[in-house]
């Protein structure tokens, strides 16, 4: 670990804008590919119990993420803790003097990760580092105490804990299998000494809740499809509540906090479609009679923010992000931000001294990348401390908003639409943009680098939330259960539809892209719907439903064996009663029906999708097609977490699209 000075200045600076040149294709101006899928040089900031300093993650462009802490009141900053061979990942504040931190290496794909994130402690000047989990088998700098430290699948816990301490609590996984989580142990862990103990649990914990003073008081366990909630009563535990993990119940709910006494406050659809936040008396087991938080047309998606055990705000999602604040002095606050940033979404996060003087502030909206400022509510002092993108002009970026449309049997479908800057929106290129998953929610309104990159290059973006997608109600969620092909299929030609109709899009220039499920969705897109798209990008794809079930003797899956016997047979289908329904849903049985151009991306280290999934179908579309371009990144997995392969993919994908349906396309 290296520590050095370094000046308040020099956050400043590695947050200012920079000229870059525009890319081969892109619109005048726009930013290359290397702006939106580069590292970014700042990726957030979090302030100390009093608010008095301030932790951030910086670094040089292509260089390591440092941790820096900032004295606000000196305005001087410290590097207090660097790795040559990897970034600073997560950070806690342990107490106003002392933080912990993990590590993950920013620069390396899937099958390159050698080391797990560790496990570390310092102090916020730099002095009492220690080394508290593996990263390896071998203790970082070899260490003659290293049968002191915790294993390197010792994990942080998000949670902050009371913070009036040297103590943190951290999660220990153990594994029974690729993809199969046994049990998660919680250790209380002394960030000076190093000693820890276990915390006792209710069962085979898979996930735990600190209370208000910071102490665990509820655990969840998960067995055979049936979640149960525990409350923590003294030494003993109590049940709560049990329920099916994806088919729900009379007793299904979410806990999102403690307040104070036996006050819980759940996310709960009370019988109804869509769930609300209630307070949730733990004694009596009685669900409040009247929501807290309430999102017409969405279910609830937020944090609490609580202090001296009272309510003060939620955090949500709704189409984005926002906050509903129950104190009026906050309520004032938020107003005197926005006042001081209009045009953009401020996100207030407070420090755990509810008289501190600071706040930080995440800024953006659907152009602008998040920037972190702190305010100061005695000065009205706003400074900016750095941007995520700092090479990325707003000015140049599309406009996003969410829409809904009706699919063909009437079930209203909510999609996120951005527009490419200055342009009218009518009879553009389109990418239809699907969401992995399945059943998650795909989207939300804010700068994504995928999104606003295809925009930058003049194309209509449409993002739908199918049938399946999570976070619109159970009956959106349900109508998605085994429709893999068919209805959730459907749901995305209506988009394009929808889209034509309105006069966004034009017929002749819409592509059809996605990763995972999105990349399953692509090429049955172009199955079912080939006069719909001119050309499909499928990135790590499912293309054959059965193998998610039973592997392949060269390549493992990640995906749990209880996922596979319990939630996969209701949502997905039965392996064996749906055999027919698979072969006819499966790409790789419908190859000789794809003729459209096909851009395929793969890595040969995906634990999810392994490679397998796309050789097989290269070689079988191939027979029949002449247009399929094929890249592999042996190294990669799920997804492309090397900013060279991101850039390389993305530039890929920016020709692909110009040549069949951009500035270079035939159409027809």
């Amino acid at each position: 670990m290296n520590s050095s000075a370094m000046c308040f200045a020099l956050v400043l600076t590695l947050g200012c804008s920079l000229a870059v040149a525009p890319a081969a294709h892109a619109a005048p101006g726009a930013p290359p590919a290397e702006a939106f899928f580069e590292n970014p040089t700042f990726t957030g900031a979090l302030l100390s119990p009093s608010g008095k300093y301030l932790a951030a993650k910086i670094a040089k462009k292509g260089g390591r993420s440092m941790l820096a802490v900032i004295d606000l009141a000196t305005r001087t900053a410290q590097s207090v803790a660097y790795f040559e061979d990897t970034d600073i990942n997560h950070v806690q504040w342990v107490n106003d003097q002392r933080l912990l931190f993990d590590t993950a290496d920013l620069k390396a794909a899937q099958g390159e990760i050698e080391y797990g994130p560790g496990l570390f402690a310092v102090d916020r000047d730099g002095s009492k580092f220690r080394q508290l989990a593996l990263r390896t088998g071998t203790p970082f700098a070899l260490r003659a105490d290293a049968d002191k430290l915790l294993p390197w699948h010792t994990f942080m816990l998000d949670q902050s804990g009371a913070q009036d301490s040297d103590s943190v609590y951290v999660q220990d996984y153990q594994m029974s299998g690729l993809g199969n989580l046994h049990r998660i142990n919680l250790l209380r862990l002394n960030t000076v000494s190093g000693r820890w103990q276990t915390v006792n649990a209710p069962g085979d914990a898979k996930g735990w809740l600190l209370d208000q003073a910071g102490e665990p008081r509820l655990a969840i366990t998960l067995a055979e499809a049936t979640v149960g909630i525990h409350l923590r009563e003294g030494d003993s535990w109590r049940k709560l509540a049990s329920f099916n993990n994806h088919q729900g119940g009379a007793q299904a709910m979410q806990v999102v906090g403690f307040g104070a006494g036996n006050t819980l406050y759940v996310s709960s659809a009370r019988g109804g479609d869509l769930t609300a936040l209630y307070r949730y008396d733990s004694a009596s087991g009685k669900l409040g009679e009247q929501p807290i938080v309430k999102l017409p047309g969405y279910d609830f998606h937020g944090n609490l923010v609580i202090r001296d055990g009272k309510l003060l705000g939620v955090h949500y999602l709704r189409d984005g992000e926002g906050t509903v604040w129950l104190d009026p002095a906050l309520q004032a606050l938020q107003a005197e931000i926005d006042q001081r940033l209009p045009g953009l979404v401020n996100m207030i996060e407070l420090p755990t001294d509810p008289q501190a003087e600071n706040v930080l502030v995440r800024a953006f909206s659907d152009a602008q990348p998040a920037v972190y400022l702190v305010y100061n509510r005695r000065s009205k002092a706003l400074d900016r401390i750095g941007e995520t993108y700092p090479t990325i002009n707003p000015a140049l970026m599309g406009g996003q908003a969410q829409v809904t449309y009706a699919a063909r049997d009437g079930l209203p479908v909510p999609a996120m639409l951005t527009l490419p800057r200055g342009s009218q929106g009518k009879k553009m290129p389109m990418v239809v943009l699907v969401h992995g998953g399945p059943y998650v929610r795909g989207s939300k309104w804010g700068w994504e680098p995928e999104v606003q990159f295809l925009a930058s290059r003049g194309y209509v973006v449409l993002a739908p939330e199918f049938r399946g997608s999570t976070g619109f109600g159970s009956k959106h969620f349900r109508a998605g259960w085994k429709q893999w092909g068919l209805k959730m299929q459907d749901d995305i030609a209506d988009a394009v539809k929808w889209a034509v109709a309105e006069g966004y899009a034009d017929p002749q220039r819409v592509c059809i892209m996605g990763a995972s499920y999105g990349g399953y969705a692509t090429l049955m897109g172009l199955v079912n719907d080939s006069q719909l798209f001119q050309c499909g990008v499928n990135y790590v794809g499912v293309t054959d439903i059965q193998l998610l079930y039973r592997g392949h003797w060269w390549y493992s899956s990640d995906l749990s064996d209880e996922a596979k016997r319990y939630s996969m047979p209701d949502m997905v289908g039965d392996p064996v009663k749906d055999a027919e329904q698979f072969k006819a849903t499966s790409p790789i049985e419908q190859a000789h029906r794809i003729t459209r151009p096909l851009l395929l991306a793969y890595g040969g280290e995906d634990k999810r999708v392994p490679l397998v999934h796309g050789t097989r179908f290269r070689d079988a579309v191939r027979k029949g097609n002449q247009q399929v371009e094929w890249v592999e990144y042996p190294e990669e997995g799920h997804g492309w977490h090397n900013p060279k392969n991101r850039i390389d993919f993305w530039k890929r994908v920016e020709n692909f699209l110009d040549k069949h349906i951009g500035a270079g396309a035939k159409t027809e």
